[in-house]
């Protein structure tokens, strides 16, 4: 299982938000190459990055600093946030990032993601799903629809995907653990590579999902927080 160490970007600093709220910002570092170096120096062999700025529209705003964390490490890199079209996909691969994830124009555009995939292949494009109580929610987690999460996940396994980021909303930042349930009946329902994400706090939390056969696991605050030991995760894995 892949070890994903979470570095969220919003303004050009390393910050963590509680359950995606942007008035529940902890900054954890002034310059966010510097944490991803430090991950990377740990072993960590893939480094998860969100720009909060681009969930809410504001797209240009870290791209120096992406393509300065993108540069700092050997390992690659994985972006998420605010990508709506193949002209950001593309201006995220040029700076250096080797896989984008997209949220919601996956949902809105299923034709353009099936055209993304196509053009750049499956394992440069990722899925994030982000639900609440099973209903799958966009725009940086500010609007919850009525699609059910797992119905979505196979549709989007038929379209061509192949890894998806799967995030409890409820479970994000609270230090609570993950929402296992919700992994064990995706591993059971589809084919898909399955990265969890939120709520994963501690090592045994982590041995679950190990046993669950899950592809990878983001880690985010429990890290800052001293909850986790990184190598001591890696060496778990």
């Amino acid at each position: 299982m892949i070890i994903f160490p979470a570095i969220d970007i919003k303004d050009k600093k390393c910050v963590r938000l509680t359950q995606g709220d942007f008035d529940k910002v902890n900054v954890y570092g002034e310059d966010p190459s510097i944490m991803a170096k430090k991950w990377a120096d740990y072993g960590a062999e893939f480094i998860h990055v969100v720009n909060l700025n681009g969930s809410r529209d504001e797209i240009g705003i870290n791209d120096e600093t992406l393509a300065k964390v993108a540069k700092a490490v050997d390992v690659p890199i994985q972006v998420g946030g605010g990508i709506r079209d193949e002209k950001r996909v593309k201006e995220l691969l040029d700076l250096g990032i080797n896989r984008v994830i997209v949220g919601t124009m996956a949902i809105e555009n299923k034709e353009l993601l099936k055209e993304l995939i196509e053009k750049y292949k499956a394992d440069k494009i990722v899925v994030s799903i982000d639900a609440k109580n099973g209903k799958v929610a966009t725009h940086g987690w500010e609007k919850v629809s009525d699609i059910d999460s797992v119905d979505l996940c196979k549709e989007l396994e038929q379209i061509g995907v192949k890894t998806i980021v799967y995030t409890d909303i409820s479970k994000d930042g609270m230090l609570e653990g993950p929402n296992f349930d919700i992994y064990k009946e995706l591993s059971q329902k589809t084919s898909l590579d399955i990265i969890a994400s939120g709520g994963v706090t501690s090592i045994d939390d982590v041995k679950r999902l190990l046993d669950m056969n899950m592809y990878g696991a983001i880690i985010g605050k429990a890290l800052y927080d001293n909850r986790i030991d990184l190598k001591e995760v890696l060496d778990l894995c």
